[in-house]
């Protein structure tokens, strides 16, 4: 049976892609090309011409005060090779890590739970209106020093900050997302006799996930800042003090260096969430269908 299923299968012709499919697939891969060249481009002009205004004499770019790169990459295999004053640079980065990936989920589960609850209750969101948008108009990067006093200089006070710093993006998104829900949506799913359980996980939140994930794009990055900032103030290991050591003794390719890593890290996790997003979201129409209707 399996083996006729499988000459049926080889017989039964496949759909012939439309010529408008076709057209815009060579486009958006002509396109894709563009871009990466662009990206390329951009990255040696700056690069290079950083490193050249460095090495021209007289310097225009002061490299003591500036780095160049070929110090910011001396200066990152230093620490491969040799370690960081802190101890290993896995180490610090995994620290660092370890914080910003706690105040991400932190900050996003409850960011999520809140926006979704006030998103669905208009009273309740009326009365506590007024106390998120005080707490909102909080610098919260100046928690950070309450946070080591109250915390301590450990994990807890950076995750707490990153969490803060986390949490207000996605609420905002997930409240807006759950205002945006299809009215007739609701009301269908009300009319077949769902209970308000089975429309918020059924209905509410697979319409809001685009807004929640539009947030996630930009909250890791921030978790890093609250990490960062937080292990900047107080703390015995960690990015953040790398850069504070660096800075402290003068080393601008050091301070860069950090700066590196962190921008590395930022773009991993947005390859990971947009990962995960195209796995959760794969019911929305493809860019195709959208460019061919």
């Amino acid at each position: 049976m399996n083996v006729l299923n499988n000459e049926v299968n080889e017989q039964t012709p496949t759909a012939p892609e439309s010529k408008e499919v076709k057209a815009y697939k060579r486009i958006n891969r002509r396109r894709r090309i563009q871009v990466n060249i662009l990206r390329v481009l951009i990255f040696v002009i700056l690069i290079g011409g950083w490193e050249l205004l460095t090495r021209v004499g007289p310097p225009v770019i002061d490299p003591f005060f500036w780095g160049q790169p070929s110090g910011i990459w001396n200066q990152i295999i230093t620490w491969v090779t040799q370690g960081t004053a802190q101890g290993p640079l896995l180490e610090q980065i995994a620290v660092t890590l370890e914080e910003a990936i706690l105040g991400f989920a932190i900050g996003s589960v409850l960011g999520v739970i809140f926006g979704v609850v006030l998103g669905r209750n208009r009273y309740l969101s009326d009365i506590l209106g007024p106390y998120v948008k005080a707490l909102n108009s909080i610098p919260r990067v100046a928690l950070a020093p309450l946070f080591a006093v109250g915390l301590g200089l450990g994990m807890q006070s950076k995750v707490a900050l990153a969490a803060v710093l986390v949490f207000f993006i996605v609420f905002f998104n997930a409240f807006q997302g759950v205002r945006e829900v299809d009215r007739n949506l609701l009301a269908n799913a009300r009319i077949l006799g769902a209970s308000p359980s089975r429309v918020t996980t059924s209905v509410i939140l697979p319409s809001a996930l685009t807004w929640i994930f539009a947030s996630l794009h930009t909250s890791f990055s921030f978790a890093l800042v609250g990490a960062v900032v937080g292990e900047y103030v107080g703390a015995i290991q960690g990015i953040g003090l790398m850069i504070q050591t660096a800075g402290a003794n003068f080393n601008a390719n050091g301070v860069f260096a950090a700066m590196v890593l962190l921008a590395a890290i930022a773009l991993i996790s947005e390859a990971l969430i947009t990962a995960l997003e195209r796995r959760l979201l794969r019911w929305r129409p493809s860019a195709v269908v959208e460019a061919t209707i």
